[in-house]
């Protein structure tokens, strides 16, 4: 992901936003908001002829430095291209790399009622470790439940 994707990367984040299924999130962020709230290694974007139809990028968890190999996933998929397998390439390719920078364990807060995302984090080796109630309230001002998901690696962090 490049600084010159920020539009395109936007649109799907406005998407999942409008959509109240991805985000508590209802304000239009800045890339430079966008770009500090993230990590800067962990940003993918996936392209079909040049057009990005999906993006992920990884933040820290915690700032407790024993937990440094701890990291939150966000990844959203243009409507057009869920339930087409972009999704699962993308969340596949991020865990590979997270694998190889360290990373013994990755996070995500899931929409308890967004069962396609939490479908697409199973496949990908994530498992359901938490039921958060009331974490948050929508931009409609109702509260919403989580489902918190995680996934070890089997390759780091296993000493």
């Amino acid at each position: 992901m490049k600084e010159t994707d920020w539009k395109a990367v936007y649109d799907i984040y406005y998407q999942g936003m409008k959509s109240n299924l991805a985000t508590f999130k209802v304000e239009r962020p800045t890339y430079k908001e966008f770009d500090q709230e993230r990590l800067q290694k962990g940003r993918f974007v996936l392209l079909d002829n040049e057009k990005v139809i999906g993006w992920t990028t990884l933040k820290q968890a915690y700032t407790i430095p024993e937990y440094r190999g701890v990291a939150e996933v966000s990844i959203y998929i243009a409507n057009d291209y869920k339930g087409k397998g972009a999704g699962t390439t993308l969340l596949n390719h991020l865990i590979v790399f997270s694998e190889k920078a360290g990373f013994w364990t990755l996070e995500a807060d899931i929409f308890a009622n967004n069962y396609g995302s939490q479908r697409l984090h199973e496949k990908s080796g994530f498992r359901k470790v938490g039921y958060r109630e009331k974490l948050g309230k929508d931009q409609y001002g109702k509260w919403r439940d989580t489902v918190l998901m995680e996934r070890r690696s089997k390759k780091v962090g296993r000493d």
